[in-house]
C-alpha cells in the first residue's frame, strides 16, 4: 500500500529532525521525505496536520503473559495495547510461564506473534533454566530461535560463578546481558523502599543497598568478562552514581528506568495502593529527582514501560500480598510526554528516549525515519489530553498507579511495514 502522510511535525530523534514534512511509504518502507518521489499516487492519504510523526516506539520491557499466565493477558490482548500506545518493537522478558528457556517456546511466540500481524516482538532468552540462577541456558539455541539478548529478571543470579559463567558464554558469542539489580538475599520479602512511609505503613523493606551490592559485584565482574551489560530499571541516585562512574571507565553499560519511577515515590504508596507495588520499589523523592535528570547526562539509556499485567484479584490483597507490576505499554508515550514537559526539554530529545535509543541497546533497526527503513510510525496528537480509565485500556491489566489522571498525547495512527493497525476512533 502507498500511504501519503501529509503535513505532520516530523520528527526523527536519530538525526534531530523537527521540521514540518510529508512522509510518502511504499512497500512497507518509507520511501521519501519532504518532496514526493516520481509518479507517487498514494492509494490513503493521512492528514496530520497538527500532530506529532516519529519512529514507532521502542519498548525495552513488555510482559505478554504468554505463554502460561493468559488469566492475568493474552497475547493478543497486550499486542493490541502495544499498538493503541504507539509502540511498534518491544522487548519481552523471559518470565513466562515456563520461562523462555527453550528453543521451542521463543519458536512459538514468535510465530503466535507474527500471525497478529502487529508490532515487533524481540524475545528476551532466559539466562539461565528456569530462571533459578542454577544451570545456564543453550544461549546459541535460543538466539537461532530468536531471542536478541539474555537476562534474568526481577533479581540477581545469587551464585556469582554462575553469573561469571554466563557473562563468560555471552561474549564468547557477543550476546548481550541483560540484569535486574537487585540482591535477592537483601531484598528478601521486602515490599517497599526503606523509609519513613514503609516504617509508618509497617511494610518489609527493599533497602538501596540491594541495588548499589549487585551493581558492584555485576560491575566487578564485567571488568574481568568482556561483555556488554545491560541493568534494567535502575531506582536509586547511588546506583546512578555507580553507572556513571562505570561509564566513565569505558565500561561496555547501559541502563533503563521505568516511566513509573520517573514520576512516582514511595510517598504514592500511602493508603496501601497496591497499584504501586512494583519491582524495583518505588524510592524517595530525591532517588525520583536524580533518575529524572539522569537521562540528560547519558547515565541513564532509555525509558521503557515496564509493562507487567496482573489479574485484578490478585491487585485486590494487601499491599505485601497483592502481585507486583503494573501496566504501562499504552502509557509509555503520554507519561514520557508529561515528564517532558516537567523538565522543560524537546520534544526531539524526549522522543528518543522511547525510539532511537533503546533500539540501539537492542540492536534491532528500529526507531528512525530514514528513507529505506521499516514504516513504523506512530503519528500523535501530542495538545489532547486524555483521563486513563479502565475502559479507556486495551491491555487486559487495568492495575496502574495513573487511574484517574490526565494525561497529554494521544495516538491517532499506528504504522507498521507500512500498513495502518491503530487508527484511534476520536
Amino acid at each position: 500500500m502507498k500511504i501519503h502522510i501529509r503535513n505532520g511535525r516530523l520528527i526523527d530523534p536519530g538525526t534531530g529532525m523537527d521540521a514540518i514534512l510529508d512522509v510518502f511509504v511504499a512497500s512497507g518502507k518509507i520511501l521519501a521525505v519532504g518532496e514526493p518521489p516520481a509518479a507517487f499516487q498514494p492509494d490513503n492519504i493521512i492528514e496530520a496536520d497538527g500532530l506529532v510523526v516519529c519512529p514507532g516506539l521502542v519498548d525495552m520491557s513488555v510482559r505478554l503473559r504468554e505463554p502460561g499466565l493468559e488469566y492475568m493477558a493474552t497475547l493478543e490482548s497486550e499486542m493490541n495495547a502495544a499498538v493503541a500506545g504507539g509502540v511498534t518493537s518491544f522487548a519481552c522478558p523471559p518470565d513466562t510461564d515456563p520461562p523462555l528457556d527453550e528453543p521451542g517456546l521463543v519458536e512459538m511466540l514468535k510465530h503466535r506473534a507474527k500471525n497478529l500481524n502487529q508490532a515487533h516482538v524481540y524475545p528476551v532468552g532466559a539466562l539461565t533454566q528456569g530462571l533459578l540462577g542454577e544451570h545456564l541456558t543453550e544461549m546459541a539455541e535460543l538466539r537461532d530461535a530468536g531471542c536478541v539478548v539474555f537476562g534474568q529478571p526481577d533479581g540477581m543470579i545469587a551464585n556469582l560463578r554462575i553469573l561469571m559463567q554466563a557473562m563468560q558464554y555471552a561474549s564468547t558469542f557477543g550476546f548481550s546481558v541483560w540484569l535486574s539489580p537487585q540482591d535477592m538475599n537483601l531484598a528478601h520479602e521486602g515490599v517497599a523502599h526503606d523509609g519513613e512511609v514503609a516504617t509508618r505503613l509497617g511494610l518489609p523493606v527493599i533497602p538501596v543497598c540491594a541495588e548499589t551490592i549487585a551493581i558492584s559485584n555485576i560491575i566487578l565482574l564485567a571488568k574481568v568478562v568482556d561483555v556488554h551489560i545491560h541493568l534494567c530499571r535502575i531506582s536509586s541516585a547511588e546506583g546512578l552514581a555507580m553507572v556513571r562512574a562505570a561509564k566513565q571507565q569505558g565500561l561496555s553499560i547501559t541502563c533503563d528506568v521505568s516511566i513509573n519511577h520517573l514520576h512516582l515515590s514511595d510517598m504514592d504508596i500511602d493508603y496501601f495502593d497496591a497499584n504501586c507495588h512494583i519491582i524495583p520499589p518505588l524510592r524517595n523523592i530525591s532517588d525520583r529527582n536524580a533518575l529524572r535528570n539522569a537521562l540528560w547526562d547519558g547515565t541513564i539509556d532509555a525509558i521503557c514501560s515496564d509493562h507487567a499485567p496482573v489479574d485484578e484479584d490478585a491487585k485486590m490483597l494487601p499491599f505485601g500480598q497483592a502481585e507486583t507490576g503494573a501496566t504501562g505499554v499504552e502509557l509509555l508515550l503520554p507519561l514520557t510526554l508529561k515528564y517532558g514537559m516537567e523538565m522543560k526539554r524537546p520534544l526531539v530529545e524526549v522522543l528518543a528516549a522511547i525510539t532511537n535509543k533503546p533500539a540501539a541497546v537492542l540492536g534491532i533497526d528500529a526507531g528512525h525515519l530514514t528513507p529505506g527503513a521499516s514504516a513504523d510510525l506512530c503519528i500523535f496528537d501530542s495538545e489532547t489530553y486524555w483521563k486513563v480509565t479502565a475502559d479507556a485500556l486495551l491491555s487486559q491489566g487495568k492495575n496502574t498507579p495513573f487511574l484517574g489522571m490526565e494525561v497529554p498525547g494521544k495516538v491517532r495512527y499506528t504504522l507498521i511495514n507500512g500498513n495502518i493497525v491503530y487508527q484511534s476512533k476520536l
